[in-house]
Order: C-alpha cells, then sequence, then structure tokens
C-alpha cells in the first residue's frame, strides 16, 4: 500500500514510518480495503496531512473515527464531502459556528477550506470498516496520530488545539501547554451538546482572537 503523504510532513514523519508497527498497520489497512468496504478511498487516508502542510499549521482539531456511513468520509475529521448530509456532529459544530462568528450555517460540509488555512483536521484512526465504528482502532492508527500531536508540539509554536470530547482531552494530554493554545470543550454529538458541554465554547473565536494576538493571520471559519 502506497503512502500517499505530502512531503512536508514526509521529512517529519519519516522515523515513524519506517517502525515496525506502522509496517504492520499498513499490511492490515491493505487487507481491509481489499476484503471489505472501509472508508475514506483509500486515495483520501492521509488528506489532512495533503490539505495542510506542517509549516501552516495554526490550528488543531481532534477527531476519533472516519465517518462510517456511505460517501461521508473524505480523509478530514467532521468533515464530509460536497452534496452529502451534515452529520449530527457537524450540524452542532455549524451551530456553534454561526453563534459565535453571526455566520450563516454552511451549505457544504466540506471543511477542506479550513484545511487549506492551515487547520489540521486529524482522526485519531484514519481509516474504518463501513458501518462499523471504531472498527479498525489498537491496529497502529493511534500510536500514529500520537506521534502527529507530539512533533507539532515539540517543533511548532503557537498552535491552537481544540480539543472537543473526553477522548480528545486524553489524546492531546501531552501537548505543551507553555507554548500552545488548549481549548476544551465538550463534544459536538448531540450526546453531550444537548447535555450543554458544546454549545457556546466559543472556540472559533478564542481561537483567532490568539492567533491575531500571536502574529498569525486568523481562520476564515
Amino acid at each position: 500500500m502506497q503512502i500517499n503523504i505530502a512531503d512536508s510532513w514526509k521529512n517529519i514523519l519519516q522515523p515513524e514510518l519506517e517502525k515496525e508497527y506502522f509496517t504492520n498497520l499498513l499490511d492490515f489497512v491493505k487487507a481491509a480495503y481489499q476484503n471489505s468496504v472501509c472508508y475514506p478511498k483509500e486515495k483520501d487516508i492521509f488528506s489532512a496531512f495533503n490539505f495542510c502542510s506542517f509549516e501552516a499549521i495554526k490550528v488543531v482539531i481532534i477527531g476519533q473515527d472516519p465517518y462510517h456511513g456511505v460517501g461521508q468520509a473524505n480523509g478530514l475529521c467532521f468533515s464530509v464531502a460536497d452534496q452529502v448530509k451534515h452529520p449530527p456532529s457537524l450540524i452542532n459544530i455549524f451551530k456553534e459556528l454561526a453563534t459565535d462568528l453571526q455566520k450563516p450555517i454552511p451549505k457544504s460540509g466540506n471543511l477542506e477550506h479550513w484545511a487549506t488555512q492551515g487547520v489540521l483536521l486529524l482522526n485519531a484512526t484514519l481509516t474504518v470498516r463501513a458501518h462499523e465504528a471504531g472498527s479498525h482502532q489498537k491496529k497502529g492508527w493511534e500510536q500514529f496520530t500520537d506521534a502527529v500531536i507530539s512533533q507539532i508540539s515539540e517543533q511548532c509554536d503557537e498552535v491552537v488545539f481544540l480539543l472537543w470530547g473526553g477522548f480528545a482531552k486524553k489524546k492531546g494530554a501531552k501537548i505543551n501547554t507553555n507554548k500552545h493554545c488548549v481549548l476544551t470543550s465538550g463534544h459536538p454529538s448531540p450526546l453531550s451538546a444537548n447535555r450543554g458541554y458544546w454549545f457556546g465554547n466559543q472556540h472559533f473565536s478564542k481561537a483567532n482572537t490568539y492567533l491575531e494576538n500571536v502574529g498569525k493571520q486568523q481562520v476564515d471559519w
């Protein structure tokens, strides 16, 4: 299986890509895609890295699994392709965005325009079997994405990390808070949002305020 990942990331992650666990992970993923329906499309597995170069990172959003419904996952966490119905979590993300920034709710759920501005939309697990949430967990993806987060924490400065929900908070536990901005809240899923843990977090405006204060261009959310 070919690793379709941008050179800016390959240079940073090469030691990780050469480890035995990652070779075993690719063997697992290759077999999974050959023997069952998996998402996202194979060419989109590393899309988060290909739309947002290492040098461009300003914001990191951490998800868990790709969407496992037909045609949903496009390699960016919480994002769906154009014309695809917005999943519940994305609906709540857009509701908070609209309230926070007084903007209309976007018609498209495709978040590529965030990624191209320096927002890394990183799922902890980059692949999933159709209709089986969590089916590719504990195969090596989590170790790989932990390494990604560590490299960003160590080598970058003044990045905003948006950690939504308990899983993301654990995933980001080792981020250096002395040189990065870490914002946490509940998850945008209906279960969490309807309990009052999501709406009103103002993460989009807070992220932009921080970026402006450190001399970086704000994100056009």
